[in-house]
């Protein structure tokens, strides 16, 4: 007596759907190899279970590979310049996005640095916006610091600079003044005998002796008329002066 005929159906007893599923699935993946083998014909098999669960089965070497072959032969091949076209307009259009949605999380984050737009942030992202102020401010301090420093050194060599130049400038002027003041002079001196003769017959025209009287006179000089009258003195001082 034959197997009667089974009804097609939902089974609604769950462990007897699983183990049906069980045995068909084994059952179909391995008439699928059997058609691959004994026919040379590339079959590709994919099964999903109802918790998603995939099964599959590809004769050749890339499921990918039979998958491309699929569209093309069942949607046809487009044409190249067709396809070529509206793949550049895609990727640049995916490309716009990119840098439209980059620019705006940079004005975001620009702004929160600056103290704006911080009420839709979290306490995490406040703590990270935190941290991220405190480190610039250190790279910011640290960079000033570093300046500071160069130029101090800076200023220091061009200090040492100016002290090895006014040092040398210092040695010029006394090696100067150790030159003999002779040379100095008008070369015509060494025809008018010893250098201080010049100098000794300025200073004789200078101090001329003076024509006095023989002794030296103490106090204002009297008037001639008043000596006259007055006659001979025991000295040469004026009566004015006697006590």
């Amino acid at each position: 007596m034959g197997r009667g005929r089974v009804e097609l159906k939902r089974i609604e007893n769950k462990i007897n759907r699983q183990v049906t599923f069980a045995k068909r699935r084994n059952g179909l993946l391995k008439k699928a190899y059997e058609l691959s083998v004994l026919c040379d014909a590339e079959v590709a098999l994919i099964i999903f279970s109802n918790r998603g669960k995939l099964y599959e089965f590809c004769s050749s070497s890339s499921m990918l590979k039979t998958l491309e072959r699929y569209q093309k032969c069942n949607y046809g091949a487009p044409e190249a310049n067709v396809s070529t076209r509206e793949a550049l307009e895609l990727s640049s259009q995916q490309e716009y996005l990119k840098l439209k949605a980059r620019y705006e999380a940079l004005q975001r984050s620009q702004r929160n640095l600056m103290g704006e737009d911080l009420g839709p942030l979290s306490s995490k992202e406040l703590e990270s916006l935190e941290r991220q102020l405190d480190s610039s401010l250190k790279q910011i301090r640290s960079t000033r610091t570093q300046f500071m420093l160069d130029q101090l050194s800076d200023l220091q060599r061009k200090e040492h600079l100016l002290s090895e130049a006014n040092r040398s400038l210092r040695q010029r002027q006394l090696e100067g003044y150790q030159i003999n003041p002779l040379q100095l002079i008008n070369p015509g001196v060494e025809d008018m005998g010893y250098g201080r003769h010049p100098a000794q017959t300025q200073a004789d025209a200078l101090f001329q002796p003076l024509e006095c009287e023989p002794t030296l006179q103490i106090g204002y000089q009297p008037d001639p008329v008043s000596a006259v009258t007055a006659g001979p003195s025991m000295s040469n001082y004026m009566a004015g002066w006697l006590p």
